[in-house]
This record gives structure tokens, sequence and C-alpha cells, in this order.
């Protein structure tokens, strides 16, 4: 018998974790397919963006402790769960069949991506370790620029840093960030901190909902302080040609838009047959076993 499990996060790996001890002893086959050779832990990339903890503390290498799982690298394209096979896009480009008795449907969420003009050319997500360095190095890389400029317009775009989506990813993420910019102006004389502009946009009337009104209100409070500037109620109408459009009718030049603003389920599902409600999450029962 052959378990496939799809997706290496969190559920992926925990899985394969269990299900190695008893299978392999069985003459089972456990197999899982991921985009990546790794597992990373979600709430650490803020930290790893800001460098307080190292990238290699936020990953755990799959092949590493699923000793006894086959790791196949890829992307599952399409599941054909009557016929027991889904269909594996691996890194050289080829397309595989994959045959399996079991499944485990473990590949979680993306990035929800709203049709905003100049949205997809300008933003960067927050939701893997290659983009929480890139963002890093993207801030580090506009206090070099802004410390050269001359033109007051450049210096003003390369200091300005907009986080659209006020939940978790994204106000911990411009909060490390806006720490780690901070400290590394003591080593521009030319810049100071008043100079750099940080701006939350969250289309509802507070942020972080997971943590009730009060912890959200103090937290705009605290925010706000510290001289970043949080837009409650407003959304991003327009990013292009580097000028960011707001709904309150505020508009301003950013080089960098760091876009958390929510996920939507992964479209494999939906794309494969299998029972999604009308958001497009996996409906399954109270055993977790997809309906």
């Amino acid at each position: 018998m052959r378990v496939l499990v799809v997706g290496g996060g969190y559920i992926g790996m925990y899985a394969c974790r269990k299900l190695q001890r008893k299978l392999r002893r069985s003459g089972h086959e456990l197999l899982l397919v991921s985009d990546e050779n790794f597992m990373q832990y979600q709430p650490f990339l803020p930290e790893a963006a800001s460098g307080n903890i190292e990238p290699r503390h936020v990953v755990v290498p799959l092949r590493s402790v699923l000793k006894r799982t086959t790791l196949l690298t890829g992307e599952v394209t399409r599941i054909d769960h009557r016929g027991g096979k889904a269909d594996v896009r691996t890194l050289d480009g080829a397309t595989r069949e994959v045959p399996y008795d079991v499944l485990v449907y473990g590949l979680g969420s993306v990035s929800r991506v709203l049709p905003v003009p100049g949205l997809s050319q300008r933003a960067v997500g927050f939701k893997t370790i290659s983009e929480a360095i890139h963002l890093r190095n993207q801030v580090l890389a506009r206090l070099e620029a802004a410390s050269e400029a001359e033109d007051h317009r450049h210096r003003e775009a390369a200091l300005t840093f907009v986080f659209v989506g006020g939940g978790y990813a994204g106000v911990e993420a411009m909060a490390e960030l806006e720490d780690l910019a901070r400290a590394a102006l003591r080593s521009y004389p030319r810049l100071r901190p008043e100079d750099m502009r940080w701006v939350l946009v969250e289309a509802t009337g507070s942020i972080l909902p997971e943590i009730g009104e009060n912890l959200a209100a103090y937290t705009v409070e605290r925010l706000r302080r510290r001289g970043i500037d949080v837009r409650l109620n407003t959304r991003l109408e327009s990013a292009e040609k580097g000028v960011i459009r707001l709904s309150d009718g505020d508009a301003f030049p950013a080089d960098t838009l760091v876009w958390t603003a929510g996920v939507r389920p992964h479209p494999l599902a939906a794309r494969s047959g299998l029972p999604v409600d009308e958001a497009g999450r996996v409906q399954a029962d109270e055993f977790l076993r997809i309906r």
C-alpha cells in the first residue's frame, strides 16, 4: 500500500513523522510530495526578516527528519482520486503519474491577490522564507539608496514602506523591519528616523482580529506612538508607476510595497474535483476525513 502525502508544510511533515514509524514496519510505502525540500515555521518569518534569528533556524530539512519517507520534490498539478493517482510536475519540468492507495491532503493556503492596478508588478508577499529575506535586503538597499539620493522625490520613495493587511503577518513583519531599519540608521549620518515613513493599510476598522478589540486598539496606539501611520478603513487602489494610491484620497511614492492581505485555499482541491465549500476549502468530517 502506498500513502501519498501532498504538501510538505506543518501538516505534511508531522503526518509523515507519525506514519513512518508504523507503515515501514508493515511493508507499506510513505511518499511525500512537496515543492520545497524543507518545512518552514511560518510564525518565525518576521524575526528572520529582521535578522533576529537566522534563516536556517526557520526551516527544517525534510530529508533529515523523514528518513523512512520517500520525498519527491515537485508540485502536484492534479489529483484523480477515483483512479487513485496524482500528476506531479518535478523540478526538471517533467510530469509523472504517481499512483496511491491513501491520500493525505495538506496543502493549506496561498496568498490572496486582488486585481489592484500595479499590485502584481510592485508588491512583495510574506509567506516564504525567501520572501522574508528578500524584504530584509530590500529595506536595507532602500536605506543605501536614500543616503545617496540627491533628488527629494527619490529619497522620499526610498524611505517609504507600505504594508497592506493588518493581520499577524503584516503587523509583525512591519514592526520587526521598522526596528531593523531604525537600528541600521546609526550607520547613515545623512538619515534620521523621522525621515522614514511606515504605513500600515487595513481595509477594516481594526487590526489583529484574533486578539480582540481592546488589545487591537492598544496595538494601534503603540504603533502610532512609534511614528507608524496606521490607516484603518482604507484600501489600496493602485500601485502603478511606484505611486501608492489609497481609498482615502492620499497618494505618495513608495519603493517598497508588502502585500499581506489574507490568504485563500490552495486551488488544487477544487481543480481536482475534491469536495470543497464556497470558499474553496476542503470539506471534511469530524475525523478530518475528506467527505
